[in-house]
């Protein structure tokens, strides 16, 4: 009997990513490997051995305070209402039947599901998302509270990839590479990220990358919350604008944000989490969220089980896409 698509497609990664899953079954009861998942470093140098560890908290979505909510007497201007691709401010857009994928929202208020359509209305559409996407980094770069007042850094790094892509990949901050080229994901730690995608059996096009803070912190230091507290909310938009069928969050600072949890990043990856579009945005919008370990991370902790937990987590993603 022909094997199925998903199985074929999965051994495959399992020879791409290098990971024998037996040996990884067998060393999952091994002692973690050292090192702070929290804080991986956008470049690969370890995190600061004082950071302070994550208080437990909820898992369940909620809304996001750093966000300009009510809750915070020094949030800064919330960005204006979204509606990008014609969808009014309310309308949902959840009619997947429970399966946890988000449909996107055409110009003419239709649900446009991934894979459904006619070809010519797929171009449509990135037109519209490239446009909007172009609008928003030059907004951002000309008023971010954050990136408008940072100093240190040589280049903004707003993001890049496909605006039609079904998988969304969040980082924490540019490293020194990124500050120097003014792209996401090109140092060491985005060479492996590289892998990572070749092993979903995807290219780097394919997908659409991001960071939390579109500048660089000075010398890679965790990003302060004032920081994430005024160039967050331009994440939020772009994400509303790509509106993707699953987001994977590498590292702690990028899970908390999007999942609105002080957990950290050891006991939150390999679970399925939602972001939920917050109410400033005007959307009825929720994505699954799939957290991992950061590449940088992954490169300093190059064992067989961070490998496995790490694959297992981009064979889950890679499930709920075909599905």
């Amino acid at each position: 009997m022909q094997e199925s698509r998903l199985a074929a497609q999965q051994r495959a990664m399992d020879r791409a990513f290098g990971v024998d899953l037996l040996d990884h079954a067998r060393c999952v009861e091994r002692t973690p490997a050292p090192g702070n998942p929290d804080r991986p470093g956008a470049s690969g140098v370890p995190a600061s051995a004082s950071a302070s560890p994550a208080a437990p908290g909820s898992l369940a979505p909620r809304p996001v305070p750093v966000l300009g909510g009510a809750g915070s007497e020094s949030a800064p201007p919330k960005p204006r209402p979204l509606a990008p691709l014609g969808a009014a401010p309310g309308s949902s857009t959840s009619s997947s039947g429970g399966s946890g994928v988000a449909p996107r929202s055409s110009a003419g208020g239709s649900s446009e599901a991934i894979g459904i359509g006619g070809i010519g209305r797929r171009l449509e559409l990135q037109g519209e998302r490239l446009s909007l996407l172009e609008a928003l980094r030059e907004r951002h770069a000309a008023a971010c509270p954050h990136c408008t007042r940072a100093t240190g850094h040589t280049n903004l790094v707003f993001g890049e990839g496909s605006p039609n892509a079904d998988l969304v990949f969040v980082g924490e901050a540019p490293g020194e590479t990124e500050d120097q080229t003014g792209r996401p994901f090109v140092g060491k730690a985005g060479q492996k990220l590289d892998e990572m995608i070749a092993a979903m059996k995807l290219r780097r096009e394919d997908v659409y990358i991001a960071n939390v803070l579109k500048s660089r912190p000075p010398n890679n230091r965790t990003p302060l919350q004032t920081e994430v507290d005024g160039c967050g909310p331009y994440l939020i938009e772009q994400l509303c604008i790509l509106r993707p069928r699953v987001i994977v969050t590498l590292g702690g600072p990028a899970t908390k944000l999007l999942l609105a949890t002080e957990v950290g990043i050891t006991r939150l990856r390999g679970t399925w989490g939602a972001w939920q579009a917050p109410a400033w945005t005007g959307l009825d919008l929720s994505v699954p969220v799939m957290p991992t370990y950061h590449p940088a991370y992954l490169l300093r902790n190059y064992t067989a089980q961070t490998r496995g937990e790490v694959w297992a987590d981009l064979q889950a993603v890679m499930a709920r896409i075909n599905a």
